[in-house]
Order: structure tokens, then C-alpha cells, then sequence
């Protein structure tokens, strides 16, 4: 009987330690946003109104989390309807032939307090690139549903010019780093 009991425990924390939770993004919580400088002197800040996104995690924290997005990059919105739809030409995303932006993880690795850093593949328009990107993490509290919720915040730089987006190679016009802003809040499911 004490084998059998002690099988069954072992078994329930095998079962508990690798259970894992999953996440999709509250996209009326949520924001994808950037800032660029343009002509040097002055800023163009714009954001994309289309994303989604999902993680994995073991628990309630990021600690070796799975994260995956994508952008839609026909959402991009700065404001000026011109602009927009020259950044969706082939002078800057191309959206017609690439749709998305993309972001897998391949690793979250906890720093202090609630600090972390996710290193993962970025994708935009036919590059990918490894990037680090240090994340904040917001915590986990419920909503007014009664639904669990997690929320983290991200900012970083993209050099545009890694991923073809060569307009202005100069950087003079339109700068060649953008300042990229993510605020997400995920649902659990």
C-alpha cells in the first residue's frame, strides 16, 4: 500500500511540475507601437493595429516561457493614411509579399526582481535575425471576467536596414534605428 501511495504522489508532482499553461494576447490590452526619427530632427511614432500572440509557461511567470507573435503588417497606423500606405510598399515592409512579422523564442531566462531576457528569432519581410530583448513582467492578477491574466512590457531597437528595409540607406530622411514599444496582456486559456 505505501508503494502504491508513494507512486501515486510521485506521479501527481511529475504531472504538476510539467504542467504547462497556455496564453493568447488580449489585443484590447494590448499594443504593438514604434518610434522612428525622422529628418533628424523630429520623431514619427506609429503602431500596428493587428497582432497576436500566444505563450506557453510552466506556472505563473516567464521563467522558460514559449512566445510566439505575429504582426500584420498592412495594420501599420501613424496616423497619416500617405505615409501608411508608403510604408507598406516596397520601399519599406512590402506587404503584399510579406504579411507578417513574426517572433519565436528560443529561450527567457529571468534576471532580477521581474526582469527577464527573451532571445528569439525575428522575422520581417525575407530576414530573420536572433535578437535579445529584455522584458518586464507585470505579474499575474484576474480580470473582470474572473479570467487570469499576465501582462509584461518590452522596448528595444531594429536596425531597419537588417532587414531590408532600405529606404533612405543614409539614415538622413528616416533614421535607421526604430524604437520598438510592446505592451501585452495574455489571457489564460
Amino acid at each position: 500500500m505505501k508503494k502504491v501511495f508513494l507512486t501515486f504522489v510521485f506521479a501527481l508532482l511529475s504531472v504538476v511540475s510539467f504542467a504547462q499553461t497556455a496564453w493568447q494576447v488580449d489585443p484590447m490590452h494590448s499594443s504593438v507601437n514604434f518610434n522612428i526619427k525622422h529628418m533628424g530632427i523630429s520623431f514619427v511614432q506609429g503602431r500596428f493595429d493587428k497582432f497576436d500572440g500566444k505563450a506557453v509557461t510552466k506556472g505563473n511567470t516567464l521563467d522558460n516561457a514559449e512566445l510566439s507573435f505575429n504582426v500584420n503588417v498592412a495594420s501599420i497606423n501613424t496616423g497619416v493614411e500617405m505615409r501608411d500606405n508608403h510604408l507598406k510598399s516596397a520601399d519599406f515592409f512590402d506587404a503584399e509579399k510579406f504579411p507578417a512579422m513574426t517572433f519565436v523564442t528560443s529561450s527567457v531566462v529571468k534576471e532580477k526582481n521581474n526582469s527577464y531576457v527573451v532571445k528569439g528569432k525575428l522575422t520581417i519581410k525575407d530576414v530573420t535575425k536572433e535578437i535579445s530583448v529584455p522584458v518586464t513582467f507585470g505579474g499575474v492578477t484576474k480580470n473582470q471576467q474572473g479570467k487570469e491574466v499576465m501582462g509584461f512590457q518590452a522596448a528595444f531597437k531594429v536596425n531597419r536596414l537588417d532587414y531590408n528595409i532600405k529606404y533612405d540607406p543614409t539614415g538622413a530622411g528616416v533614421a535607421k534605428d526604430v524604437d520598438v514599444n510592446l505592451y501585452f496582456e495574455m489571457v489564460k486559456q
